[in-house]
């Protein structure tokens, strides 16, 4: 089959750099889909990218989609012809809706009788009219942050389309949208010819015609050479400082990058060394670098978009950019710690948490009880407790300081608390802690190293799950506007990394007796809460790749070990495809199954058992009890595991003598007290009749 190079770039006026990812993967995710609707096949597709451009190269299109064969069944023959054999509407309907033709009908036979039918070739459409009509219609679909209503109302945007050029290998592929002709013309580097236009003769030839008209518009290759440059710019025993989201934005701000050199005066690294990357990478985009030893030095590098010839300049702008930035940091930073970090807690009450929940220090008093508790259900001895408190104490003191009252700092918050109270003469657990206390601020981040960090981070994010579902706020759906999940997340996250003991049910009992607004005895609000933990502990369990069915069989216990839920689930893991085990578990269904529909249970009567089998069950099932009872207290479950495995021959026994479903209602109850007595023994551990074996 014939194939040819297609072509798209739609030029615009400079995207943010945020916009871009999500609007090339759109164009590459839609074209992609046309393919697999439409029947073609390509050899390669290409995306393509700069601030003033997003562009798809797609190699060897199949020219014409294949024909296709068509069968298709219709109404039965009597309602599609008249007595004269002639077709009635309902057959000609059936022809009109298929594109097909009196020509192409047929009478098929089959076991339901006489219908009509319909067999032909349907041609393939041309792959330049399938593509026109896309391009037009992806266009107003490309998802946009922000959009902007330019020209008519039909075209909303991010920023105005300047062009578009669409080839068909060397032929100008026709599209209109909104005004705009499709040509063959393109635009080169707005500082280095920006009403230059470009003629693109053949699709094949757009990145290397471009290069040569100082746009890189293939991206991979354009990170490619700034990570080349950052390196290679640097004093031997010099390096940036990693940062891939700062090396993926500058990549979509710049069509010709040139990396340049600059400084910054020594004096200025007397800040902490994140206030000063904050400052440079976040603020600036540029990139922080590290000396010989690893730390920060007075060195930066910025990624210019302009003329290389003209980097000196450049350089000199972007060196008394960063000069007053630093000025002004420094002087938060010397103002901030002319007193120590207690100083800022009475302005906190002027911080407003929630409106029902009241300010931050409401939430700081609140969170400093809840971490005195956890202390005390951990057995912390004294000093360990005394730390945790300060730590809870001081955790949000830096939230009303100078620095971080300035918005370019604001994701310092911890941070600037930690280098504040190591100013201010706090032990470094202490400053460790309140800097951890907001860890881990998402799925990928560290969980607190420090004890106290943990602990508070536990209390902190507890009182804000508790408070903001305790007056009603429970998330729904996606929309979660408080980030409760990832905060319950980060709590059983630490609870298991730490393997604390610590009983969670009881703990949302105290957070909730905490807060006065909320009702901490309604049973409702209780049940939600311990509900939602439920979820956020499946999550946990999953991120072990723990089997889903091994996940619901322990989830029947109630969630106040996360340890233990953890504990049980990695046993039954470790166990579940042993065939005695397997074996145990086919068992333990029959059981569930038979006692499904029972509601009242009662302890079975030794007198009225017939078969010996039943006695020895019943002997088998107290001896296992005890023998599960010492097993819990040493936390084996893989013990318990063993017992109920070798429980697996009792049940068998059981099955093979006794007839539970007798027709004398009395032995047929006692027998349901029985099998009900080795369900619940199980279900001490997990539900077992959850497991999938092969045998399901």
């Amino acid at each position: 089959m014939d194939k040819r190079d297609f072509l798209i770039e739609i030029g615009v006026e400079e995207l943010p750099a945020e916009h871009i990812a999500p609007a090339i993967d759109f164009m590459y995710q839609s074209f992609k889909q046309l393919l697999q609707d439409s029947r073609l096949d390509c050899l390669s597709i290409k995306q393509a990218s700069t601030p003033r451009r997003i562009a798809l190269l797609a190699l060897g299109v199949d020219v014409y989609q294949a024909d296709i064969e068509i069968q298709k069944s219709g109404p039965a023959r009597k309602i599609c012809y008249d007595d004269s054999g002639k077709m009635t509407p309902a057959a000609l309907g059936f022809l009109k809706k298929n594109n097909a033709s009196a020509e192409d009908a047929y009478i098929e036979s089959t076991e339901k009788g006489e219908f009509i039918a319909l067999k032909y070739t349907q041609k393939g459409l041309a792959t330049a009219e399938i593509l026109q009509n896309w391009a037009t219609g992806m266009i107003s679909q490309i998802p946009c942050a922000k959009r902007m209503i330019w020209k008519t109302q039909q075209l909303s945007f991010s920023r105005p389309i300047r062009w578009i050029l669409a080839l068909w290998d060397t032929d100008v592929l026709p599209i209109a949208f909104d005004g705009i002709q499709s040509g063959n013309i393109s635009y080169g580097h707005r500082l280095r010819g920006m009403y230059k236009t470009i003629e693109i003769k053949q699709a094949a030839a757009y990145f290397d015609v471009l290069a040569a008209e100082w746009v890189i518009a293939d991206r991979d290759a354009r990170r490619q050479v700034i990570q080349t440059q950052l390196s290679d710019i640097l004093p031997q025993g010099f390096s940036v400082v990693p940062d891939e989201k700062l090396l993926s934005t500058v990549c979509d701000m710049v069509e010709y990058p040139t990396a340049v050199l600059a400084h910054f005066e020594e004096f200025y690294l007397k800040l902490p060394a994140k206030i000063i990357t904050s400052t440079i990478s976040q603020n600036q985009k540029y990139f922080s670098v590290e000396g010989p030893e690893g730390k920060l030095s007075n060195i930066f590098v910025f990624i210019s978009n302009g003329d290389p010839r003209y980097s000196d300049v450049i350089r000199s702008g972007n060196e008394k950019v960063v000069k007053p930035r630093l000025a002004d940091a420094l002087w938060y930073f010397d103002e901030d710690t002319k007193y120590p970090l207690d100083h800022y807690l009475p302005k906190l009450s002027e911080v407003v948490f929630h409106s029902k929940l009241g300010t931050v220090a409401d939430k700081s008093k609140r969170v400093e009880r809840i971490t005195g508790y956890i202390c005390q259900s951990l057995d912390f001895d004294a000093q360990a407790t005394a730390q945790a408190l300060r730590t809870a104490q001081l955790a949000k003191a830096d939230l009303v300081t100078l620095m971080l009252g300035e918005k370019e700092f604001t994701k310092l918050q911890g941070y600037i608390g930690k280098q504040y109270a190591t100013a201010g003469g706090e032990t470094q657990e202490v400053a460790d802690g309140i800097y951890e206390h907001y860890m881990p601020r998402g799925q990928n981040d560290e969980l607190p190293s420090s004890v106290c960090g943990a602990v508070v981070a536990v209390a902190d994010k507890m009182d804000t799950v508790c408070g903001i579902i305790g007056i009603g706020l429970m998330p729904t759906g996606s929309a979660d506007p408080y980030a409760l999940r990832r905060a319950a997340n980060g709590i059983v996250q630490i609870i298991a990394d730490r393997k604390w003991n610590i009983d969670l049910i009881q703990l949302i009992q105290y957070c909730l007796d905490q807060i006065d607004v909320v009702d901490a005895s309604d049973a409702k609000l209780q049940n939600s809460l311990i509900g939602f933990f439920r979820q956020r502990i499946v999550w946990l369990l999953k991120q072990q790749d723990l089997s889903y069915d091994v996940i619901d069989s322990v989830m029947c216990i109630d969630p106040r070990s996360i340890v233990e839920l953890q504990n049980r689930a990695s046993a039954l893991q470790q166990i579940r495809s042993e065939a005695d085990f397997v074996k145990l578990v086919i068992g333990f269904k029959r059981v569930s199954n038979i006692i499904a529909a029972v509601t009242e249970h009662s302890n079975p009567n030794p007198e009225l058992f017939e078969l010996a089998e039943e006695g020895a069950l019943l002997v088998a099932l107290q001896t296992l009890h005890q023998a599960i009872d010492v097993e819990f207290v040493r936390h084996n479950y893989p013990g318990i595991l063993l017992h109920l495995v070798a429980m697996g021959a009792n049940i068998d026994a059981f099955f093979d003598a006794v007839l539970v479903n007798c027709e004398n209602e009395d032995l047929r109850r006692n027998r349901y007290a029985l099998l009900s007595m080795v369900r619940a023994e199980f279900l001490r551990f997990a539900d077992l009749s959850l497991i999938v074996v092969e045998n399901d």
